[in-house]
C-alpha cells in the first residue's frame, strides 16, 4: 500500500506544483535577476524560450510595457496552460506558443532580448539551441540565461540523488541529477562563443533554498518533476526509510525552521 495520504501533493500536476512550489522559491527571484542583467527597456521585443509556467515572461511584460512584445514558447502544453492561467490578470498581453528551441518558430532578427531560465541543461543539442537563439536575435540583441552549476556545487541535491538511488532506484537518482549542467565555466563559455555570441559575461549565482522540513523538501521537489510517479509508486516503509536517511544525511543543514542549504547556478549575458 502506498502512502497517498502523506503524499497528497503528488496528485497535483507537475506543472501546477512547479508554479506553486518552485516559482516562489527559485524562479521568481531568478527571473527578476535575469531582467536586471539584461537591462530590459520599455518597448523591446522579448522571447522567453523553454518558458515553463512563464515567470520570466510575466516579469518581462511589466518592464517592456504596452509598447513592447513578450512571447513565451515551450514544448510542454501543460506548462503553457498554467502560464496562460497565471498571466490572465496581467494588463499587458503575453503570447504563449508551443515551440522547440532548436527550431524557434520566428524569422531571423525578430527579438531584442531572449531569455532562457533553467532550460539549457535539458536541451538535447545545446549548441543547436543557442545557434537558433542567436538567429532570432537582432543585431546587438542579447541573451540572458541561467542554468544550474554541476551537482557537486549543489551538495544537498547530490545527497538527495544518492538517497533516491539507494531507496527507490537508479532512474530516480538520474531524474534528480538532470537539472544540473555538467559543464564547467570555460566549457559553457566556449559553447556560447561557438554559437556566435560575443561580449559574454558568466557569473556564479549563489543563493539559498529553505523548506519547512526534509519531508517537504522531498515532496515539493518530486511534485514539480517526473519524480512524482517514482515516489508515489513506493510503499510507506520505503518512503519513510528515505526520509530517515535524509534526516541524518542533511542534519548539518537543519535548523529550528526546517532545512536550508546553498544553491549555485551560472547566470550569463551574451550579445549577438
Amino acid at each position: 500500500m502506498t502512502g497517498t495520504v502523506d503524499r497528497w501533493q503528488l496528485d497535483e500536476s507537475s506543472a501546477k506544483a512547479y508554479e506553486r512550489y518552485l516559482v516562489p522559491l527559485f524562479f521568481g527571484p531568478g527571473a527578476q535577476h535575469l531582467i536586471e542583467l539584461a537591462a530590459l527597456k520599455g518597448g523591446e521585443r522579448v522571447l522567453d524560450v523553454a518558458c515553463g509556467t512563464g515567470i520570466v515572461a510575466r516579469t518581462a511584460s511589466e518592464h517592456v510595457g504596452i509598447s513592447g512584445t513578450v512571447i513565451g514558447i515551450d514544448l510542454n502544453e501543460d506548462v503553457l496552460e498554467v502560464a496562460r492561467t497565471a498571466s490572465s490578470n496581467i494588463h499587458h498581453d503575453i503570447e504563449w506558443r508551443k515551440g522547440d528551441v532548436k527550431e524557434i518558430p520566428f524569422v531571423d532578427s525578430s527579438f531584442d532580448v531572449v531569455f532562457c531560465q533553467q532550460g539549457l541543461q535539458f536541451f538535447p543539442d545545446r549548441l543547436a539551441a543557442l545557434q537558433d537563439i542567436h538567429r532570432v536575435l537582432k543585431s546587438n540583441g542579447r541573451l540572458a540565461l541561467s542554468t544550474m552549476r554541476p551537482i557537486k556545487h549543489n551538495p544537498s541535491y547530490a545527497i538527495l540523488a544518492e538517497a533516491l538511488e539507494r531507496h527507490i532506484g537508479t532512474d530516480a537518482g538520474l531524474m534528480m541529477r538532470s537539472p544540473f549542467l555538467f559543464l564547467n565555466i570555460d566549457e559553457l563559455r566556449n559553447l556560447f562563443l561557438t554559437a556566435g555570441f560575443h561580449d559574454l559575461r558568466i557569473l556564479i549565482g549563489i543563493g539559498s533554498a529553505r523548506y519547512p522540513s526534509i519531508k517537504e523538501f522531498v515532496l515539493r521537489e518530486a511534485a514539480s518533476s517526473p519524480l512524482a510517479k517514482e515516489i508515489k509508486s513506493v510503499s510507506d516503509d520505503v518512503f519513510n526509510a528515505l526520509i530517515k536517511d535524509l534526516d541524518v544525511s542533511l542534519l548539518e543543514y537543519t535548523d529550528d525552521d526546517g532545512i536550508v542549504f546553498p544553491t549555485e547556478a551560472y547566470v550569463a549575458i551574451a550579445w549577438h
